[in-house]
């Protein structure tokens, strides 16, 4: 009989058998991940980590919405936009529901430092009370301030009174409007509620005034016309 040897019990000549943990130089197998390690929420079989949800659109205010619309009547009276931008952006202005919404109305115009200053409504130029064409023309756009009452009379010629980037001085603006064998246009700014009366008067719109809040500035449009009209738009003509 062969005399055992006494360097354990592995192989021929007491060599440790392969793969044993005694075998110099090689390390333990490693653990198996146990439930709800890192490893196992990395694999397949692990639970799905939540990923960060896209920050909510923040909803715009009543006073950033008006802040936007004085930007754009700026921009309209610098002739930074035509007639048909300023209606879709005043009107697209009015409708926003989030900033981002404003934002984009304002994004190829000057910063707020560029805008309009905040100065008193008296700095605005003041046209008086009358607006007066015998066989001429008379008419006042871009930057004015309109009076609560104004009256408009054209005879043999023609008035236009543009009130988009015109700041309106009280919540109710009557305007007397009297064409003899004449056009009297007026062009209303989106989110103004128009009341007519007289005779001889057209309006030309599409803005529902169910849409426009409870407090929208009120025009007070009596008109008379004789062999011409009173036309009232949303936008001047093509």
């Amino acid at each position: 009989m062969e005399p055992r040897s006494e360097g354990g019990t592995g192989g021929p000549g007491g060599a440790p058998e392969r793969g044993s943990a005694s075998e110099p130089g090689r390390a333990p197998p490693p653990a198996a991940a146990g439930p709800g390690s890192e490893s196992d929420a990395r694999g397949t079989g692990g639970p799905v980590l939540p990923r960060p949800s896209a920050a909510p659109a923040i909803r715009a205010s009543d006073t950033e919405r008006e802040d936007v619309l004085r930007r754009l009547q700026d921009a309209f009276a610098e002739g930074r936009l035509d007639d048909d931008e300023f209606d879709s952006r005043m009107r697209a202005a009015l409708s926003a529901r989030t900033r981002t919404d404003l934002d984009g109305l304002l994004a190829d115009l000057p910063a707020v430092a560029s805008a309009r200053p905040a100065v008193p409504g008296a700095a605005l130029p003041s046209e008086g009370r009358y607006a007066i064409a015998i066989k001429g023309s008379v008419r006042r756009a871009g930057r004015w301030r309109v009076p609560h009452r104004l009256t408009t009379f054209a005879y043999k010629g023609g008035s236009q009174l543009d009130l988009r980037a015109a700041e309106l001085t009280a919540q109710v603006t009557a305007i007397r409007a009297v064409g003899y064998k004449s056009d009297v246009q007026i062009i209303v700014p989106p989110g103004v509620r128009v009341v007519t009366g007289g005779f001889g008067v057209s309006r030309d719109g599409d803005e529902s005034e169910d849409e426009l809040p409870a407090d929208a500035p009120v025009l007070h449009v009596r008109g008379f016309a004789y062999k011409g009209r009173v036309e009232i738009r949303a936008r001047p003509r093509p």
